[in-house]
């Protein structure tokens, strides 16, 4: 982590819980920081017996730097969920304490943007203008967050974000709709509105840019816009060895054509090589943590 100078929000969008690795317990190089917690959003709801449940609230974490932030705003990071840089099995200590975080989550992605898009907005309403970070299954939740309330976005950075627009021909090999509104299966502003995606929305599909790349689902001419994700600068991040680096330029041609401003940081296009889906998480981590925050600084 480079030196902590903005209050550090992490969210947790679906149920999952953070780990220490068993290789270093002890020391950490991240700067010395305040920690908290809170929650917004949710709501009451009938159990069915007369008594009543909390639910559908987001729990984020709170980190203040030693002696105060420089900045006012605060950076919120949504993460996904995946694992890097292991072998995948049990007994690999790196693997062990990545999945010693998993736990149960709610699976159907209608909810789960709902809930979040809900309590994204709630969090803004709370601690007023931030930039927003996202990673992985994260990613539709920031540019929904951000459609909610994009007075308060100054800027959106989407690590590897869940994609390409409308499929996930990728992962599984399937050219089936997975979300209907390009980005998100949840509503999404566009000007003119879409009401009905499968009719309103119209799609065509275009060849790879090149080798070792996937094609691309666009909209068709005339495409409509964002006009809410337009007010915000963005920026995509891919890494060379993670699946998104086939199709992540897809997402952000499509923001493109909606009009949106948008930056795309192909890691090993400026010579950061090596990284998987968990960019974050590796070796090499405060080399691209400076890239984004010189990214941040220039926008902010």
């Amino acid at each position: 982590m480079i030196g902590l100078m903005w209050p550090l929000l992490v969210v947790m969008p679906r149920a999952f819980v953070l780990a220490t690795s068993p290789l270093n317990p002890n020391r950490s190089p991240e700067a010395l920081a305040t920690r908290s917690y809170f929650y917004v959003g949710g709501e009451y709801v009938d159990d069915g017996t007369g008594m009543h449940l909390f639910t559908d609230q987001m729990y984020v974490e709170k980190l203040v730097p030693q002696g105060g932030a420089k900045h006012q705003e605060a950076i919120i990071f949504i993460h996904g969920q995946a694992q890097t840089g292991t072998t995948g099995e049990k007994g690999d200590p790196v693997f062990d304490a990545f999945y010693a975080s998993q736990v149960q989550f709610q699976n159907n992605t209608v909810i789960v943007e709902s809930i979040n898009q809900r309590a994204g907005a709630a969090l803004l309403d709370r601690i007023g203008p931030a930039t927003i970070i996202t990673h992985s299954q994260g990613g539709t939740l920031g540019f929904l967050i951000a459609d909610a309330r994009p007075a308060l976005v100054k800027a959106l950075v989407s690590l590897e974000p869940q994609g390409p627009p409308f499929e996930d021909r990728v992962s599984t090999n399937s050219t089936a709709v997975t979300r209907p509104y390009g980005l998100t299966n949840i509503p999404i502003t566009y000007s003119p509105p879409v009401v009905d995606p499968a009719t309103d929305l119209s799609r065509k599909r275009i060849p790879p840019a090149g080798p070792g790349l996937s094609e691309c689902v666009m909209q068709a001419s005339p495409a409509k816009k964002l006009p809410n994700l337009a007010r915000i600068p963005q920026m995509v991040v891919t890494s060379e060895a993670s699946y998104h680096a086939v199709y992540d330029y897809c997402t952000v041609r499509y923001l493109q054509q909606a009009g949106v401003m948008v930056d795309f940081l192909n890691l090993p296009a400026f010579g950061i090589h090596g990284n998987a889906h968990f960019l974050f998480l590796e070796k090499n981590n405060i080399e691209i943590a400076a890239a984004v925050e010189a990214w941040i600084r220039s926008k902010l």
